[in-house]
């Protein structure tokens, strides 16, 4: 989050490298990821060579590579699906982001329905079923001990973990959200879902704790993959749980915030206007520049409107807007709680504000918010 009103709004690719769009949705690859892509070489290298004893250690760590890879791929097709479900339902999506030894797809609004959620958590393990069972038709299809097979195989029990792991009934996990989805609807309260979600999260971590240990024990063939995986997965899990527990606090408490009394005023300038006019016209207004056919270009960002004015006050405004999104427009009705939730997940420094009829009527900056929280 900015740390002040005067930073800019952090682009999406401030998460990592920016692979692609689908539907307007940036893909991202974090840095941790290749982290990760380097520990999964390192600790798979080595079973490579043992199943596949022809294989050189080159060939091997090359084969671990493809494989991480593969896993990348079906990792990001896990949290399509999320998404792409996400955005028929009309929750936004601000960014899908992969990360050292998963995803995450970044929705800006909580699902009002348990309905939405259930579906929303569901749509990633039902990709990764398929993906199992298309690459298990590949397994038994191709020639048995090579490198395309050991891929195509891998690749299968990659993704059937992938399933199998994240409809274990535990917060963040998506049968995690699936299980609030569903004493949601039964009982008309998320919150009761949400601390069964917490519980259950512990029960997973132990037992990922626990299968990671026996591999040991056994001294498996995978143990030091294992442990990595399990240890970092036990970690995931319980800071997910952490976090969703203390979003849902913050959810019971009302903000007791009131849109209508933070929202700055709101000034409507040409795109045209030379930045040192539009900066001493807004006087601690919000200002939307606007061209010749009526387009709104954004909203005016007052630090980079300083420094190009300070180099060319003439310049147009247009060059120091940061562009409106769907994600940073708020709606006149919209309660507390709502406005709070969206500013805490979507990582801009001012909102727009919008009468029924769509018309701007007033700007909402982070700061106010932040201060009127301290005052309460």
């Amino acid at each position: 989050m900015p740390a002040t009103p005067t930073r800019p709004r952090p682009s999406a690719a401030d998460g990592g490298l920016l692979l692609c769009r689908v539907a307007g949705v940036p893909v991202l690859l974090s840095t941790s990821w290749w982290v990760g892509a380097a520990l999964i070489v390192l600790l798979y290298a080595p079973l490579v060579s043992r199943i596949l004893p022809q294989a050189g250690p080159v060939a091997s760590a090359l084969i671990a590579a493809v494989f991480t890879v593969l896993l990348a791929v079906s990792v990001l097709l896990h949290e399509l699906g999320h998404c792409l479900v996400a955005l028929r339902l009309g929750l936004p999506v601000s960014r899908v982001r992969l990360f050292l030894l998963g995803g995450i797809s970044e929705i800006t609004r909580t699902p009002v329905k348990p309905a939405h959620e259930g579906l929303v958590a569901a749509a990633g393990p039902a990709v990764s079923v398929v993906l199992a069972a298309v690459t298990a038709v590949g397994w038994f299809a191709v020639a048995p001990h090579g490198a395309i097979w050991l891929l195509i195989a891998q690749t299968c029990v990659a993704n059937l973990a992938v399933a199998v792991f994240n409809v274990l009934p535990g917060l963040p996990l998506d049968g995690g959200r699936m299980l609030r989805s569903l004493l949601w609807a039964v009982t008309g309260n998320r919150h009761t879902g949400t601390n069964w979600g917490v519980a259950g999260a512990g029960v997973v971590a132990a037992g990922l704790l626990v299968y990671a240990l026996i591999g040991l024990l056994n001294a498996a063939d995978d143990q030091w993959l294992r442990l990595a995986v399990c240890v970092f997965m036990a970690w995931f899990v319980v800071a997910g749980a952490s976090a969703e527990h203390t979003a849902e606090q913050r959810r019971r408490k009302p903000a007791r915030l009131s849109l209508a009394e933070l929202k700055r005023p709101v000034l409507q300038l040409p795109a045209e206007s030379p930045v040192g006019d539009a900066l001493a016209a807004a006087a601690g207004r919000g200002v939307v520049l606007v061209r010749a056919d009526g387009l709104a270009v954004g909203l005016l960002d007052r630090g980079a409107a300083e420094r190009l004015a300070a180099r060319s006050p003439q310049d147009p405004a247009e060059r120091a807007a940061v562009p409106v999104e769907p994600d940073t427009i708020l709606l006149d009705g919209e309660s507390g709680e709502a406005v709070l939730e969206r500013v805490r997940n979507v990582r801009a420094w001012q909102y727009l504000v919008v009468d029924d009829e769509g018309r701007p009527s007033g700007v909402l900056r982070r700061e106010d918010v932040r201060n009127a929280l301290k005052r309460r």
